[in-house]
């Protein structure tokens, strides 16, 4: 087993991502939630920070990381899953001012399998390094590569800290392989104690331009599970873009990622999601489950255990 530390040296998120600003940050429905939220103006001065360039601070920043969340809708059954990619430091590369590539692929009965396999493809990627607090996300279009996949991206940005526990150290357990899937269509007792004892979620989400890969996090019980196909969280206050909760607009089709940061498990849904605007100024999520995909050993990574993000609210008891 090898341990990983953080590095000495790693850029900060606000300097992850390229400075000119892409044409059509935003679509309809981003826009619709800025608007009735009354953060358009934010959003605005946030949306000049993304560009279609990977900076070399960003390609850096790549070219450290063990974990690359990968969403997108797939192509063979059109639902739309999140999905963990693990490697050596390296197996994520800037090749280009405009290119990611990555060396591998995912485990072979990985609902997104035939992402990978299909020429254009529209995926968004998840870089975060938990041992730093950082993140940095690229969208655009797959290409198949003989050793793995590219992505010509079209967005290139990072985000700040807010909801992401610090892990300062990994291992790579030698000789751990995932295991058999367990698949359903309802979450059993033992799943839902697992959600609700996560701090971090990741979420995939679409729109007829692109996808987008996101992330979630708080205090153990931040998500609830309301049913046996049935989840919730509250959207706590973030960066005002809004590209989430935006792409559910238009597009109510989700993916989420939920790992076991020790023994590497990972817990995938795909099914639907909707907003529900409160009364009083919250907004909360809710997420319908149409299948499941329970695989142990999923992930070869062992991290050291979290510090919880200073800005996570407290759920309620």
């Amino acid at each position: 087993m090898e341990t990983t530390p953080a590095p000495e040296t790693t850029p900060a998120p606000e300097t992850t991502a390229a400075v000119e600003t892409t044409p059509a940050v935003y679509h309809a429905g981003s826009r619709a939630v800025q608007e009735r939220v009354g953060v358009r103006e934010s959003a605005d001065h946030v949306g000049r920070s993304v560009g279609r360039h990977i900076k070399p601070v960003a390609a850096a920043f790549l070219g450290l990381q063990p974990l690359l969340v990968l969403g997108a809708a797939a192509p063979d059954t059109g639902r739309v899953w999140a999905s963990p990619l693990t490697g050596t430091p390296g197996f994520v590369r800037a090749t280009g001012p405009r290119q990611l590539s990555v060396t591998g692929g995912l485990r072979p009965a990985d609902p997104l399998t035939s992402a990978l396999a299909t020429d254009g493809t529209r995926v968004g990627t998840l870089a975060l390094d938990p041992r730093t607090r950082r993140r940095m996300r690229l969208n655009g279009r797959l290409r198949p590569t003989p050793r793995g996949f590219a992505v010509e991206a079209d967005q290139v940005f990072a985000n700040c800290p807010k909801y992401l526990q610090r892990r300062e150290t990994y291992e790579t357990v030698a000789g751990r392989r995932p295991g058999t899937t367990r698949r359903g269509h309802r979450l059993t007792d033992e799943q839902r104690a697992f959600v609700e004892a996560a701090d971090t979620l990741f979420i995939a989400t679409v729109h007829p331009g692109g996808a987008d890969a996101g992330h979630r996090g708080g205090h153990p019980g931040f998500v609830r599970t309301t049913s046996a196909t049935g989840l919730s969280w509250r959207d706590y206050p973030g960066n005002a873009m809004f590209l989430t909760l935006g792409n559910l607009v238009t597009d109510p089709r989700a993916g989420l990622l939920l790992l076991d940061w020790t023994t590497g498990r990972s817990l995938q849904l795909t099914g639907e999601a909707r907003t529900e605007f409160t009364a009083d100024g919250e907004r909360r999520v809710h997420f319908t489950v149409t299948e499941a995909e329970d695989t142990p050993d999923a992930v070869p990574l062992r991290w050291s255990a979290p510090a919880y993000s200073p800005a996570n609210p407290h759920p309620p008891g």
